[in-house]
């Protein structure tokens, strides 16, 4: 039988301002007047009314010179050219794969936005096309960058990258796109011996780091070979270190996911969740994370 935890009722502690020194966000609910300056310009998730600008969804507000917008607390992937993804593959179609990455519709991969096995240029034939599930098939996650983005809001990707590609032994966390912080780089060995891929669709990739890539599999090729038990302890401590952070809403980073792996070490990995130990660990990575910015 599955061992039970029963945990008697304890007084939460206060917690300060979780916001950076001088970065308080101002947050707003539906309906709420973020203005009444007529100078600002409407952006996403505010509207006008009586000389007004009110907020129609509930988020932070965001000042862009004389540009109002509100970004959503929870809401699905909006893409951008540049960002990086991590999705599943759902369907293969004429000379394109269909991509679910946590947006509002499917994204799209091309074929002819593919590296080809070898690195090959060349333009894509009939027996290329014949071959797409060779490549990548329904249920494969990949990792890929937004190339377009069309007008009704789908997003076109790419993998002409050998940093792209098909991914193979780790573990995906979902999370909202919200919380993941738009860094210059998403792909992060951390020194504790695991890499991250940081989506900026909230899907977060864990895996053990590889000491060399196969540049000739032009990224289709996936390592099936057993993981070691020192590293599936290390992706299953990150992986709980990452859930933790969201429970809390601290942003993910790869400063903060590594702050919270060293806060957690004292404790067992099945122990990170409870909320106790979880309110610890993240009050000590939000209190190293301010004295960093300090």
């Amino acid at each position: 039988m599955a061992a039970i935890t029963m945990r008697l009722p304890a007084v939460r502690r206060a917690v300060g301002p979780t916001a950076p020194r001088g970065g308080e966000k101002h947050l707003v609910a539906p309906g709420d007047t973020i203005t009444t300056d007529t100078g600002y310009m409407r952006g996403h998730g505010t509207y006008v009314e009586e000389e007004k600008l009110i907020a129609s969804v509930a988020g932070a507000v965001e000042r862009v010179n004389k540009l109002v917008c509100v970004r959503a607390l929870k809401a699905r992937y909006n893409g951008e050219v540049g960002d990086i993804v991590v999705g599943r593959i759902t369907e293969v179609q004429q000379k394109r794969w269909k991509v679910e990455t946590n947006s509002r519709l499917d994204s799209v991969l091309l074929l002819s936005s593919v590296n080809l096995p070898g690195g090959e240029l060349r333009r894509r034939s009939a027996e290329d096309e014949l071959a797409m599930r060779d490549y990548l098939q329904e249920g494969d996650l990949i990792s890929a960058e937004v190339q377009s983005v069309f007008s009704d809001g789908a997003v076109s990707l790419h993998t002409r990258s050998l940093k792209y590609g098909k991914l193979a032994q780790g573990v995906l966390v979902q999370v909202s796109p919200s919380l993941v912080k738009r860094q210059k780089t998403h792909f992060h060995d951390l020194p504790c011996g695991a890499s991250v891929i940081l989506g900026n669709n909230g899907f977060i990739w864990i895996h053990p780091t590889l000491e060399h890539k196969d540049e000739e599999a032009g990224g289709f090729t996936t390592n099936l070979e057993p993981v070691p038990l020192s590293d599936r302890e290390v992706i299953s401590r990150l992986r709980n270190c990452i859930v933790a952070l969201v429970n809390q809403k601290l942003m993910l980073f790869d400063t903060s996911i590594l702050y919270c792996y060293e806060a957690s070490l004292p404790h067992q990995i099945k122990d990170i969740l409870k909320p106790e130990v979880e309110e610890e660990i993240v009050l000590e990575t939000r209190q190293r994370l301010l004295d960093l910015e300090g």
